[in-house]
């Protein structure tokens, strides 16, 4: 079992901008864990993805992988990639167009000198563990998407390598093959329990396939946690919008908790920790928390309760339908399953949810409920 250590990496991109992509991170992935790294699309994840294979330098800072450093920018090491025992992923495949499935495979095992015999051995577990067996003798024009990345993946772990880095790998795949090859992954990596790091900007991946989930933005580390950590506790607004959390409303005292469309009612525990003198407050509330009620109907009790609105939009997307509601001004958004209750366009209604499911943000920065 393997550990890699971060510690305080800067990588800066020179030049009249001075770009820091990489500001002086530190983690530490431990043995046996999938460490995601989240965000969009600049934020540096795959930047310090390379500086741990070492296709990219940094500046500052140490890379210890299992107790040995394979960079140092004060002592001036910089191990190559060749020798710091890594495997990796990319979205690309990169498989050798003019070699057999099985050669692609066993091409890792061969550049380190294992015999022929233990090599074929290696490679067939391999490509058994990807399911992909029948394809030994073909070339990879002779492959779908899908399969040439399970083989790029069968190559990465022919030579069972320290640690794994997977760069977006399923990015370039249609969505139902997306959800077939996570949880094939998901399965590889408890089977063969190998260390890895895996760069993503898709959210419901990255809480599917992490141990840990680390969101990053300007090659900061924003916030790190547990899947159901990062979900349920989104540590600032930046975080929550990322993860989708549409509905942000702008909040004040006036004889009670005020919204720009109106006062709230009904459980308002969630503010009971806000502070005396409170900065910028906001209240965000995921679309699906929401539940719509007419006008005239009450939620059951304990509920928080919204102003007022009207259903502007209804956007059908199957199990669940998109209701778009005109808050005097301000939008909100409510999915609720199909099955159970749709409104019309201009419908008058009440959005509501539990106060649990309410997560208050003062000056950017969760407030513990």
């Amino acid at each position: 079992m393997h550990e890699l250590q971060i510690q305080s990496l800067l990588k800066r991109y020179e030049g009249p901008a001075g770009v820091v992509a990489v500001n002086r991170v530190s983690l530490t992935i431990e043995a046996g864990e999938m460490l995601i790294l989240l965000g969009p699309s600049g934020c540096g994840k795959t930047t310090l993805l390379r500086c741990v294979a070492g296709l990219e330098e940094a500046q500052e800072g140490r890379i210890v992988l299992e107790g040995r450093p394979v960079f140092d920018g004060e002592r001036g090491l910089n191990i190559p990639t060749h020798e710091r025992d890594i495997g990796m992923v990319f979205q690309n495949y990169s498989l050798w167009p003019h070699m057999t499935v099985e050669a692609n495979v066993g091409y890792p095992l061969a550049a380190r000198g294992v015999p022929r015999v233990k090599r074929a051995q290696q490679v067939r577990t391999m490509l058994e563990t990807v399911q992909c067996a029948h394809l030994a003798d073909r070339i990879p024009a002779m492959l779908s998407g899908g399969q040439q990345q399970r083989i790029a993946l069968a190559r990465a772990l022919a030579s069972e390598p320290k640690v794994m880095l997977l760069d977006e790998p399923l990015s370039n795949l249609d969505a139902l093959l997306r959800v077939e090859l996570r949880a094939h992954l998901r399965a590889i990596h408890r089977k063969l329990g190998f260390t890895g790091i895996y760069v993503t900007h898709d959210q419901v991946e990255a809480f599917n396939l992490g141990s840990r989930v680390a969101v990053m933005r300007s090659g900061d580390i924003v916030q790190l946690g547990t899947p159901r950590e990062v979900f349920e506790r989104p540590a600032s607004d930046y975080v929550a919008r990322f993860l989708g959390i549409r509905n942000a409303l702008a909040l004040r005292r006036d004889g009670g908790w005020v919204t720009e469309a109106g006062p709230l009612s009904g459980d308002l525990g969630v503010f009971g920790k806000v502070p005396d003198r409170p900065g910028s407050l906001q209240l965000f509330i995921r679309p699906e928390s929401l539940q719509l009620f007419a006008e005239d109907e009450s939620p059951p009790p304990g509920w928080l309760l919204l102003p007022p609105g009207r259903v502007s939009d209804v956007l059908y997307a199957g199990a669940v339908t998109d209701h778009v509601v005109d808050l005097q001004g301000q939008v909100l958004y409510a999915t609720q399953p199909t099955a159970q209750r749709v409104f019309e366009p201009g419908s008058r209604v009440r959005a509501a949810c539990r106060g649990h499911d309410a997560l208050l943000y003062a000056d950017g920065v969760l407030v513990s409920p």
